[in-house]
């Protein structure tokens, strides 16, 4: 059987070149981290999120590092256990906020410089005025695509008031 080679060798898509890069820093920011810590890079991103208050609930959190509800609440368990995070009363009854404790700042400080090493070593195979022109088209296209998935969340709902 003949394999036609020629769609083998296509252009990847935008979305697999940014799948293609997150995996190369993700490979790069562990490799780093490993000689610092034993602690798995999900949990210090989500000590991170919290941290920021980009992740107030087990749910946003959830969101934030693309794993299910359960996954989520094994890992704050696992943070909580080991006193770097703790949950405290919500605006409600059905839900808590997520809050880090001082214990939780080495670990903080550890994925920060480990994440400043990252920039630094990406940066060395651009120019400043690529470097910069990157970032700005990065954040035009996260802007844009995160305003067409609100919109089209919209439109869902009310597509599903209609009905």
């Amino acid at each position: 059987m003949v394999v036609n080679n020629k769609h083998l060798h296509t252009r990847m898509t935008l979305a697999e070149q940014v799948a293609s890069l997150r995996r190369t820093l993700h490979r790069f920011i562990t490799r780093r981290l490993s000689k610092r810590t034993r602690r798995p890079f999900q949990q210090l991103l989500a000590l991170k999120y919290i941290a920021r208050q980009e992740a107030r609930t087990q749910a946003s959190l959830a969101e934030r590092l693309m794993v299910d509800a359960p996954a989520a609440s094994r890992l704050v368990d696992r943070l909580e256990d080991e006193g770097l995070v703790k949950r405290c009363a919500g605006v409600d009854r059905r839900c808590v906020r997520l809050e880090v404790t001082p214990a939780s700042q080495e670990h903080l400080d550890v994925l920060s410089e480990a994440a400043e090493w990252v920039d630094v070593e990406a940066s060395r195979h651009l120019s400043v005025t690529e470097l910069s022109e990157l970032k700005r088209l990065l954040e035009k296209v996260q802007t844009g695509m995160s305003q067409s998935l609100d919109a089209s969340c919209s439109d869902t709902e009310s597509l599903d008031k209609v009905e």
